[in-house]
């Protein structure tokens, strides 16, 4: 059930005026629903209960302190790729044991972050991070639990920016040369071998080749098993879609129905990294229309929120649905909505029907809880939106808006200028 839904042409956030709320907090603001969290959470965990598995948050999706603590609460574990992102997981209270840490380019400060909290495992990506992986478990004295990243070259369908399966792609060693490279690793006493991970795109929207993906490295697992390297753990990464428009991405028990009959009794403990599916739909950016502007080509929505709150549609061309927040009249417009910054690409719409709106409306940008505020920036020196959480019968108020004092905060001017 959406947490979002209309009452009287008034939209609500589980239960909660959406006007009322911006009312105190402003905008543009970003709106979750921690129900719609929750029940994200285990509508996934549910559908792989019949096997050993671990779901582990993909906390680049969206790291709000109030989002990560109501998951790990919830049992979760982290997907983490920087060292940022680990001292947000353990800041959110999550269990240093079932953090996964991912990503191209660790650094050894972060590998070193990472070891001294003692995480689950590295999902490693090269040969030269396996490495500086060993030289600095060595000089900590520590053994670093290892999983290699395995790409299987698969084309998930989604966008290119998104597709991270392919031969071609930054992510993973081939798995073709998979076998030598846990050979490698067997070797050094620093590491130990645990799992191995394949993660092929985001916004995936059919369980196909989340079904290549499994067949292709449960094979490669027991031929690890045959040459005695078994590995405990297979991370099968995220990347499950949700609705924006009108695709129809399977859903968790659908994703369970295909993979479940692959690997029901297998020796291993199976881990996912959603985040978009938990994330996606528990937010909305509400944004207020600053002006209507009208030119010989086209009518223009200018609203306070830019590219820089929300980047998805000018990265990747994304569709998000917008509506009013309260619905006045039947009459329609064909529009493009923008925002206030100074690029062609700053935009959430385009030549989109939308319900005649007026200055001072408020606008609400649906499914916008997953890659939101986690990419937005201070683009064109603005100050980032506030963050606000309904929890049960009450909103809070879970990031405060920067201020202009914020933006310079960090910087200093040379002494002794001349």
């Amino acid at each position: 059930m959406c947490a979002f839904a209309y009452q009287d042409d008034e939209l609500y956030c589980d239960g909660l005026k959406v006007k009322e709320i911006v009312a105190e907090t402003g905008t543009p603001c970003y709106l979750y629903s921690q129900k719609t969290l929750i029940d994200n959470y285990a509508a996934f965990d549910e559908a792989f209960a019949a096997i050993n598995h671990m779901i582990c948050y993909a906390v680049k999706t969206n790291s709000n302190l109030a989002v990560l603590r109501t998951l790990a609460r919830l049992g979760a574990g982290a997907d983490i790729v920087s060292g940022g992102e680990l001292y947000q997981a353990l800041a959110a209270g999550f269990s240093p044991e079932k953090i996964v840490f991912a990503g191209v380019g660790k650094t050894e400060e972060e590998i070193a972050y990472a070891l001294k909290n003692d995480i689950l495992m590295f999902n490693v990506e090269s040969m030269p991070e396996l490495e500086l992986i060993s030289t600095v478990a060595k000089a900590l004295k520590r053994i670093a639990r290892i999983s290699f990243r395995v790409n299987p070259d698969i084309n998930p369908k989604t966008h290119h920016h998104i597709s991270t399966g392919l031969a071609q792609n930054k992510f993973g060693i081939s798995i073709n040369h998979a076998e030598e490279a846990y050979q490698e690793a067997s070797t050094n006493k620093f590491l130990e071998i645990v799992g191995m991970q394949v993660h092929i795109g985001s916004q995936i929207t059919t369980v196909e080749p989340f079904v290549e993906a499994v067949e292709k490295v449960l094979k490669l697992a027991y031929s690890l098993q045959e040459m005695g390297l078994p590995v405990k753990y297979i991370d099968l990464g995220g990347g499950l879609g949700i609705t924006y428009k009108d695709e129809k991405p399977p859903t968790p028990r659908d994703l369970a129905q295909a993979i479940i009959p692959l690997i029901k009794g297998s020796p291993y403990q199976f881990i996912f990294e959603p985040g978009r599916y938990i994330a996606g739909n528990a937010g909305i950016l509400v944004t207020r229309v600053l002006y209507l502007k009208e030119t010989p080509a086209k009518k223009f929505v200018i609203v306070d929120a830019g590219m820089n709150d929300l980047s998805r549609p000018v990265l990747y061309d994304a569709y998000h649905e917008i509506r009013p927040v309260e619905k006045v009249g039947n009459n329609e417009m064909i529009v493009d909505v923008v925002g206030p910054i100074c690029e062609s690409g700053d935009y959430f719409a385009r030549k989109r029907s939308l319900p005649a709106v007026q200055q001072g409306d408020l606008l609400a940008i649906f499914n916008a809880g997953a890659y939101g505020f986690s990419m937005s920036s201070n683009y064109n020196a603005r100050p980032r939106a506030c963050e606000v959480m309904v929890i049960k019968d009450k909103y809070h108020i879970v990031r405060e808006r920067e201020t202009y004092e914020d933006l310079v905060k960090k910087e200093k001017l040379p002494k002794n200028e001349s």
